[in-house]
């Protein structure tokens, strides 16, 4: 590893410690009210109002912005609604991570209330579910790694609306550590640029905060080239900041 990416680890490390202090003095009573501000902020852009398809995170139990209204609302609303997913390889090589992150779609409310709680605390998918969801990425089996995928359909999204850890004035964001997104976004890219189609492109990418997590004027999220930015944030009561 080069001094320059070591660097770039350390400082990521020291503000998600940095931030994890912050967050624990949030109350709930705080978090509540910030996600119902941040929902209706989310639900006035355009960009979501005209959208089909989004992609949500499934929120933590504590410390960050629940999504679980968002969800509701937007199946209630006739959107297709996919969430994260992680599945893990057959046959991990030193060179690939282990596991990698797809966009499941839900079929309902129903089946968004019957997902069970993965350690974290977050709902996740069953993994026996998975190959009777539309995916984004066509990679529901994990033992297909490295398979030709040219005939599996696979779904576009609209809007990704992301979770982070931090977030700056420029939008650039900090994620949790594993690099799931800044992965998917690559990937999903790749798959555009591989399978082109009329009317294709990256999705509106949109974070979520709790507004102590948004850095100061003058301080930014560390980053390199394979961190995504944000096309818009939206954290609890503020304004809408857009590129």
């Amino acid at each position: 590893m080069s001094d320059d990416m070591a660097s770039l680890r350390t400082a990521k490390k020291e503000l998600r410690r940095h931030i994890t202090h912050t967050l624990s003095r949030v109350s709930e009573q705080s978090i509540q009210s910030q996600s119902h501000a941040a929902k209706d902020t989310l639900f006035s852009l355009p960009e979501y109002q005209s959208a089909k398809r989004i992609s949500v995170y499934l929120s933590m139990p504590q410390g960050e912005l629940s999504t679980r209204s968002i969800v509701t609302e937007a199946l209630r609303n006739g959107k297709e609604v996919y969430v994260p997913y992680i599945y893990n390889f057959a046959q991990p090589n030193k060179e690939s991570p282990a596991s990698a992150m797809d966009m499941v779609a839900l079929h309902s409310q129903e089946d968004f209330e019957g997902l069970q709680s993965d350690p974290w605390g977050i709902p996740t998918p069953d993994e026996h579910s998975i190959s009777h969801r539309k995916c984004c990425l066509g990679q529901q089996r994990p033992e297909q790694k490295g398979a030709d995928r040219s005939e599996e359909k696979s779904e576009t999204l609209e809007i990704v609306i992301m979770p982070g850890m931090a977030f700056d004035q420029k939008l650039d964001r900090l994620g949790h550590g594993k690099g799931y997104y800044d992965r998917f976004l690559a990937q999903y890219q790749r798959s555009l640029e591989n399978n082109p189609r009329p009317g294709n492109q990256m999705p509106f990418l949109v974070g979520l905060a709790l507004e102590e997590q948004i850095l100061p004027e003058g301080q930014g999220v560390p980053t390199n080239a394979s961190d995504w930015r944000l096309d818009a944030l939206i954290a609890g009561h503020q304004p809408v900041r857009r590129r």
